[in-house]
């Protein structure tokens, strides 16, 4: 007989607004504490120094937390010009210095080489690994390792603002595994200047924004009012981009033994233009969709030859 889980049986997305000099595996257990959830996790790290839209995943929303990581993001961030870190924010070490200002119409001409499909090195203090290691426990090692190019998408970038000289404040929207620290560090040196990111907050992920997020202290607050799951989003809603499959309550109870279901021709036809090439944690998904029943996620599959083949089923207390 199997050990009994700790904690309660509660999925759900709470979008976090994380505040700063908070890192995201901090933010995670404190709202695995509020909610004393059986299980935890988010979706995409946001640094210590930043704030804003950290997606928390509780019990079975764990399960779309790979496909929310491929999702896109937004952020706001500010360059602080002058001087470059060995980090790439403020917290680094002063490494180069510069009395260049960049002019707003220099800054605008230089971004627009950064928009679309572009190579990208990640930055020394990052997570990428190394020989089974990451970049940053090798920097903060006093390392220098060589990072490989990676090719990220940039759907936007503008100049939002400047303050005086010194900051320029800027909205990006990109695709997975793209560095804000890195644009910053790669615009400086298009612009003959020094620069580091000096406030970074991300606005959103996939379809969590700010409108809907909670801060950590409003969360203890419903806690105590007995009011947290308020907040709870379901965990169908980071799915929202992957072709629905509406099922009957027959279909239901075989995939829920994780058996395939036979999809009439015509559901077929209506599926097919809705698949579009993607990749979730390595893995083709191009044909995947997500089955309903009675507006509830009862798994993720995969569409092919006619049936519909479950790849993660979704063991719902309600359900």
């Amino acid at each position: 007989m199997g050990r009994r889980k700790k904690g309660d049986d509660v999925s759900g997305w709470i979008v976090l607004d994380k505040p700063d000099d908070m890192t995201s595996t901090h933010a995670v257990s404190a709202v695995r504490r509020i909610f004393n959830a059986q299980k935890a996790g988010h979706a995409g790290t946001l640094d210590p120094l930043a704030s804003g839209i950290l997606p928390i995943a509780l019990g079975e929303a764990t399960k779309t937390v790979p496909w929310l990581m491929e999702a896109e993001k937004t952020y706001l961030f500010t360059i602080k010009w002058g001087a470059s870190t060995d980090t790439q924010d403020r917290e680094g070490k002063v490494t180069a210095t510069s009395d260049v200002r960049p002019s707003a119409e220099a800054i605008r001409e230089a971004l627009k080489a950064f928009v679309g499909e572009i190579q990208q090195i990640p930055p020394q203090f990052s997570a990428v690994k190394v020989d089974g290691e990451r970049a940053y426990d090798l920097a903060r090692d006093g390392e220098t390792v060589e990072l490989q190019p990676r090719a990220v998408v940039v759907h936007e970038a503008e100049l939002v603002n400047t303050e005086g000289e010194d900051l320029a404040t800027f909205r990006v929207r990109s695709g997975k595994g793209f560095y804000i620290r890195a644009l910053a560090r790669d615009l400086a040196a298009a612009l003959g200047a020094e620069g580091h990111v000096w406030r970074l907050r991300r606005a959103a992920v996939g379809p969590f924004t700010e409108a809907e997020s909670v801060t950590l202290d409003a969360l203890e607050d419903l806690r105590h009012k007995g009011a947290a799951s308020e907040r709870l989003k379901p965990v169908e809603t980071a799915l929202a981009d992957i072709p629905a499959l509406a099922i009957n309550g027959e279909d239901a109870f075989k995939l829920r033994q994780g058996r395939p279901i036979v999809l009439l021709p015509h559901v077929m036809e209506a599926l097919k233009p809705k698949f579009r090439e993607r990749t979730i944690a390595g893995q083709d998904a191009s044909r995947a969709a997500v089955a309903l029943f009675q507006g509830k996620a009862i798994a993720l599959g995969d569409v092919r030859a006619g049936r519909f083949s479950p790849t993660r089923v979704f063991h719902l207390a309600d359900q």
